[in-house]
Parts: structure tokens; sequence; C-alpha cells
């Protein structure tokens, strides 16, 4: 491979750093639900949902192509670029991580790579028709489409299920919910292993070790489905804490719907090469699960900060790739010092998260507060059907005559 360069090599392993973190914060897409229902144990769950996500990096190129060939101008970005948009996507998926926030690591490396590139070359080599058709617009409409979608799965699920056994049909939404969520980890291994892909054949292209056009080499597409499976496997507590317990309480019908619909939803977005967030049509489908079954809430005070945090992404993951940017622009010892502040960076939110440990012996062990919302709906009871009068008396004067006295006998009700 000719001019390999070291800040290439720095970029590279960076790049394969974020697959990593978009591997263990995301693993809650695929497998929350199944954990939260009982379906699976959590470390067969996250074993299951890596094996399959290496899977999945195999199965297509077309996200990675609007990375590496749509989103921004391959002209005049330097590797340097690259390696700052990574700054900016890591430590946002290490935050939202800390917090137990399931944001968007796609986003995140989208905003990373959209603000490193405009410090650098300024907001003409980013491509706006590009960042609205296949970025901004797939981020609002497929949580709303994958919503309602399972919304409508889980009350046609709950229809064919109601007049046979409970325990038969728990089994066989579970086992249902099982492939399901085998379908969801194929489906991020399509999509979110190949944003990695496409970054790192971004910056292959800029360092001048490949064509401009080229497709990713065969072993960058192996090199980043190891490193997203290896970061599922590790499994990312805290957020499936969050997604299976604190969005809304499933039950095996609604976990087999909203799975399934995040599924499709991310297998046709792959196939048309939108850069879709997994983590947005997963929460959108668990809500719209949530809300499908008769008596189901979804606690919308968690679903708010999950909702503030997609808002936040794009922006803060750019400002940060802007300001690593600015740095790097300084020369050699600028990235330099860029790269000891994201290793000091990890290392700080790793030790704060040993205050409080999350992991696959506690993980469905706490559930998330409902919201306040959801407790005032809960505290507005109707009255009980029928008479009632046990512990409810009152005293009602009996008539008497205007100028009589109010001391006359009481009626007990």
């Amino acid at each position: 491979m000719e001019n390999f360069s070291l800040i290439l090599a720095i970029v590279v392993v960076t790049a394969l750093a974020f697959d990593f973190t978009n591997g263990f914060h995301d693993t809650a897409n695929a497998m929350a639900t199944t954990i939260s229902t009982g379906a699976l144990k959590p470390k067969i769950a996250v074993t299951m949902s890596a094996a399959l996500n290496l899977v999945g990096a195999f199965l297509s190129v077309e996200v990675a192509n609007t990375i590496s060939k749509g989103l921004v101008d391959e002209n005049g970005i330097r590797p340097e670029v690259i390696f700052a948009a990574l700054v900016g996507a890591i430590l946002w998926n290490l935050v939202t991580w800390l917090v137990g926030l399931p944001s968007s690591s796609s986003h995140a490396l989208m905003g990373g790579l959209i603000g490193a590139t405009v410090a650098s070359a300024g907001f003409g080599a980013v491509h706006g028709d590009v960042l609205v058709t296949k970025v901004l617009l797939p981020a609002v409409a497929a949580p709303v489409v994958a919503g309602l979608a399972a919304m409508l799965a889980t009350r046609l699920s709950y229809g064919i299920g109601k007049n046979a056994d409970d325990n038969a049909t728990r089994k066989g939404f579970r086992a249902g919910q099982i492939a399901s969520a085998g379908l969801v980890s194929l489906a991020h291994g399509t999509n979110d292993a190949q944003k990695t892909m496409g970054i790192i054949t971004l910056a292959l292209i800029a360092g001048g070790s490949i064509a401009p056009g080229s497709n990713p080499p065969t072993w960058v597409i192996l090199s980043a489905g190891l490193a997203i499976a290896l970061g599922t496997y590790i499994g990312g507590w805290r957020i499936i804490r969050t997604m299976g317990k604190g969005l809304t309480d499933l039950q095996p019908q609604q976990g087999f719907a909203a799975q399934t619909s995040a599924a499709t939803a991310i297998l046709a977005s792959s196939h048309l090469g939108f850069s879709l967030s997994t983590t947005h049509v997963v929460s959108g489908s668990v809500m719209g699960a949530g809300l499908g079954r008769k008596g189901g809430t979804v606690r919308w005070s968690t679903a708010t900060r999950m909702m503030i945090a997609w808002v936040l992404t794009l922006p803060a993951a750019a400002l940060v790739g802007a300001l690593a940017e600015s740095v790097t622009d300084l020369g050699d010892w600028g990235t330099a010092l860029v790269a000891v502040f994201l290793v000091a960076a990890s290392a700080t939110i790793w030790k704060l998260s040993r205050r409080e440990v999350v992991d696959s012996s506690n993980v469905v062990g706490t559930e998330e507060p409902a919201g306040v919302v959801t407790t005032a709906i809960a505290a507005v009871t109707p009255p009980p059907a029928g008479p009632v009068t046990d512990g409810l008396t009152a005293t009602i004067p009996s008539p008497a005559a205007p100028a009589a006295p109010a001391t006359g006998p009481a009626t007990t009700v």
C-alpha cells in the first residue's frame, strides 16, 4: 500500500476506536427489549448480536459510499480533518454512554465530519443536498415511521393472540423476538459498520493511498466489522437499561413488534444508502410498541431527554470536530495535543463510570422512575362502578322548617 503515512495510521486506529464505541453504544438497539422481556440472558444476547453485526458488515457498501463519496468534497480533505471528526464523534459517544442516553453514533460521526470539514475548507466543501436527503430527512422520518409501524404491529399481535393460551403466546412471541433481534443486529452491521468503512476509505483517499471514488478495500470491511462486533460484545449496559426499562415496560408481543419494525426500516435504508440512525429507529419503535398495548405507557421524561440529545448530537459533535481541526491545523504538535486530549478525556469518562457500575448482573435490576406526566396520568383514576359504602359516610341534616334550630336528627349514607 502506497503513501500510508503515520497520520493516516493514526486516523485508521482512531476510526476503529470510534467503531468500537459505536458497538457498545448501540448494543441496546438490538438487544435491550430482548433482555428486558427475558427472551435471552444478557451475555447470550450480546454475543449473538456481535456475531451478526460482523456478518452484516459484509452485506453492502452503499452507506459507506455515502460517507466516502457523497457527504463532503473529497478534494482538499486532509487526513487530519478525518482525525478531528473522529475526536468529536468519540467524545460525544462516551459522554452520552456515561449518562445512559441512547443518542446517535451515526449523527455524532456526521456532525464531527461536517464540523471538521467546514473548519478546514469552508461550508462549500459540505454537500448540502446529500446532508438533507440522506441524513437529516431520514433522521426525522425514520423514528416516526418505525413508531407507527410498531404500534400497529403491537395491536395486531395482541389481537391475533387474544383467544390463545397466555403462556403459549408469550413463549411464541419470545421466540419471534429472538429472531427479530438477530435481524436488527444484522441490519445494524449493514448500516453502522459501514460508516466507519466510509470514514476510513475517505481518509485513505485523502492520504493518497487509494484512488478517489474507490469502494472500501476488503481489509477495511473486515477490520470495521470486527471492531463493531467487539464493542457490541462488551455491551453498553447503561444504555441497554435505559432502552429496555427506561422508556416503557415491554411484554414479548411488544418486543417482537418493535424489533421487527426497526429491522425492516434499517434494512430498507441501508439498501437505499441512507445514513440512518439505528438509535432513532429503535427508540421510535419501542415508544410505538409501548403505546400500542392497551394500558401501556411511555415515560415521556426519559423520551424527552433522549430527544434533546438527538437534537444536540450533530451540532455538539460538529463543534468539537471544528475545534479539534483548528488545533491539528497548527502542525504535528497540534495533532499530538488533540490525541493526548482524546485519550485523557476518554480515561476520565471511564473513571467516572466506575462510580456506578452497570453490567450484565444488574442491567434489568432497576427501572427508570416514571416521569411527571406518566405519574399524573396514573394518579387520575375513574370512580369505581356501582355503589360503594365501605368507609364513605357523610352526615346530612334532615329537612327542617326554616325557623327551627339546626339540631335535629341526621341521616347517614
